[in-house]
């Protein structure tokens, strides 16, 4: 493109701009900006703020221990498949990434023979009881903060109770069921 292109080119843009300017300037007279006097729909806001709703609370996972009488194992055991890169369930078995969960249900956190726990589930302390892997399948991060597990949880109750269900059978001597007491403690009843 020659010179008097590019001119032709870059007048036009510069038209094109003013007439614009132009069109905004005549759509402010033709239509004046002005304020409400009072707003078109009034909006009715108590004074004191006291029937504002609470922010909702995080009470943690659901419960499960009623689920885990029929909660089924070998669905459990498909689940169990995202874990086999960092831990392994055989008898015996050496840890890998994660520690060997083998006999896990109702012994003590952070004990696994040859593993290097992080310090935050090394001082935990207690026992992988129902209610504890409960609460760490749902969020393991949120349930022991500093955790090295990198992993997001399980979202759905039936998940949870059917993972406990497998970790619970891969034992010498599989944990008792929970109790209709301890049913009812977990449930508030």
């Amino acid at each position: 493109m020659d010179e008097l292109g590019l001119n032709k080119l870059f007048a036009a843009f510069l038209v094109a701009g003013l007439l614009l300017m132009t069109g905004i300037k005549l759509a402010d007279v033709l239509v004046p900006h002005s304020e409400l006097q009072q707003n078109a729909y009034v909006i009715e806001v108590p004074e004191g703020g006291s029937d504002a709703a609470a922010p909702p609370v995080d009470k943690g996972p659901e419960p499960i221990l009623a689920m885990l009488a029929s909660a089924d194992a070998v669905a459990g055991e498909k689940l169990a498949k995202k874990c086999v890169a960092c831990h392994v369930f055989d008898s015996g078995g050496a840890n890998k990434v994660g520690p060997a969960l083998w006999n896990i249900v109702n012994t003590d956190k952070g004990v696994a023979d040859g593993f290097a726990y992080s310090k935050a589930l090394a001082e935990f302390g207690g026992a992988w009881d129902y209610a504890a892997l409960n609460l760490f399948l749902a969020k393991p991060k949120a349930y022991i903060s500093g955790t090295k597990m990198n992993f997001a949880g399980l979202k759905k109750p039936q998940d949870r109770a059917n993972m406990i269900a497998y970790l619970r059978q891969q034992a010498d001597a599989p944990a008792a069921l929970p109790s209709e007491t301890e049913i009812a403690a977990e449930s508030g009843s």
